[in-house]
């Protein structure tokens, strides 16, 4: 049985009616990955949030950053995985599978992280990322020296935090929503 077929519970504005820049960013999300995610969809129902939402995805998740883009993908999927966020699952999920190379990883981190062959590097990093999630106010030096130990500089454990909160607050928003991923990850890079 297919998953639901809408974007979010709430209603989704026509993408027509948006500004000039959220249809020209449409356009290049259209072109480059052949759909427009439904989380841009969904966040087109308050144009300036979009925007917001953007801008900061793009800085976090493809500005600079000693964190590699697989790194931080695999840090959205573990946090996604410890708050059962279906959207960001699939979706990130589906990135990892394309920037790893190896599908067989995206499925351990969508389901237990723990059972992947990971480095040390990333075990901590992942570590880190699903107790920030998990047992926030329990986070403390130890933590952070584990992440130093692994290897990490303070600016890698700036960047491990802030995408690790990121993931937190989009996996609310998307379970609040009931937001839907795109049908096509389902198939992408496996």
């Amino acid at each position: 049985m297919p998953q639901p077929d809408h974007i979010m519970a709430l209603p989704v504005p026509d993408p027509s009616e948006l500004d000039d820049q959220a249809q020209a960013y449409f356009a290049k999300c259209t072109e480059k990955l052949g759909m427009v995610p439904n989380v841009l969809r969904a966040y087109s129902l308050r144009p300036k949030k979009l925007a917001t939402f953007i801008q900061f995805y793009n800085e976090l998740m493809l500005g600079e950053s000693k964190l590699s883009k697989l790194e931080r993908e695999m840090i959205a999927v573990v946090v996604s995985s410890a708050n059962r966020c279906y959207y960001c699952l699939v979706a990130h999920g589906q990135a990892v599978r394309k920037l790893s190379g190896d599908p067989q990883l995206g499925e351990m981190l969508v389901m237990n992280y723990r059972v992947a062959p990971l480095e040390a590097r990333h075990r901590a990093m992942l570590d880190f990322a699903w107790k920030l999630t998990t047992a926030p106010s329990s986070v403390g030096d130890d933590d952070r020296n584990a992440l130093r130990d692994a290897g990490f500089g303070e600016e890698e454990i700036f960047d491990i935090a802030d995408v690790a909160g990121f993931y937190n607050m989009s996996n609310r928003v998307a379970t609040a929503v009931d937001m839907i991923p795109n049908p096509e990850y389902h198939a992408l890079d496996r």
